[in-house]
């Protein structure tokens, strides 16, 4: 049984995704003006915007940085003066690998205003207006980072658990409002966020097939989006285990 509306008719519909200029937010973007919605796309980088438009006729670049309230504000101000808003999608994203030995507060603070605080920035604009029409769908994109905690992800995991707490406690509050509420639970993607990585990343996909597994789910009315299950499902199974199992199992798994 679907914890949501399922969403598969797209044209007509407008959508705002946050965090679009490249990655899974880029390709998402990508795969909804393909299916006939018109897309808004917000980023800091304007270039990569600005292209995404000229590619991609009748989208709406947006350029946007997600920690300044007022500038989001505004943005969404825009957004809806152009007419009704049927969605938005979080992915902004911020990640750089952290460990307690080298803690940097700074670090910590960023990884929390892009990661998290910038959603609830976002929220706080468009909440009254799917309220107030009753319909629309808020999407958060986190992490299987956020499932429990992984060495040298200290700044990033934290953050991404928080979007996950977030999007479980929208759905009970709005729950029969007519609003769907998911959470997108990537595991490896082939993103800039990732390219950092130096250790090799098991079911690594593009972020082509994560648009295409988050379109899927939206249309089975889905509230976890999680993919490649074939890595999804373990680190499902890690989560259920008591701290003695799980904290030896992933010292083995990561050798840290």
């Amino acid at each position: 049984m679907p914890l949501n509306p399922p969403l598969t008719h797209w044209r007509g519909k407008t959508v705002w995704l946050v965090g679009a200029s490249s990655g899974i937010g880029r390709a998402t973007a990508s795969a909804l003006h393909a299916a006939g919605a018109t897309v808004v796309v917000s980023a800091r980088n304007e270039q990569a915007l600005a292209t995404f438009a000229i590619e991609h006729p009748g989208a709406v670049a947006m350029p946007l940085d997600v920690s300044d309230a007022a500038h989001v504000a505004r943005a969404a101000r825009c957004i809806l003066d152009r007419g009704p808003l049927d969605g938005v999608m979080y992915c902004a994203g911020y990640y750089n690998e952290q460990s307690a030995t080298h803690y940097q507060l700074q670090e910590m603070l960023r990884h929390q205003q892009i990661n998290y605080v910038g959603a609830l920035y976002v929220l706080d604009a468009v909440l009254p207006h799917f309220i107030g029409r009753k319909s629309g769908f808020i999407s958060l994109v986190s992490s299987v980072a956020g499932f429990r905690g992984l060495p040298k992800s200290l700044a990033y995991g934290p953050t991404k658990a928080a979007l996950i707490n977030l999007a479980e406690t929208l759905y009970l509050d709005l729950r029969g409002s007519g609003i769907a509420v998911n959470v997108v639970n990537p595991g490896f993607v082939e993103t800039p966020l990732t390219a950092q990585n130096e250790f090799a990343m098991p079911a690594l996909i593009t972020s082509e097939e994560a648009a295409a597994q988050i379109m899927k789910g939206w249309a089975q009315g889905s509230f976890d989006i999680h993919f490649p299950k074939r890595f999804t499902l373990w680190m499902k199974f890690l989560q259920m285990l008591p701290y003695g199992l799980y904290f030896p199992a992933i010292r083995r798994f990561t050798g840290m």
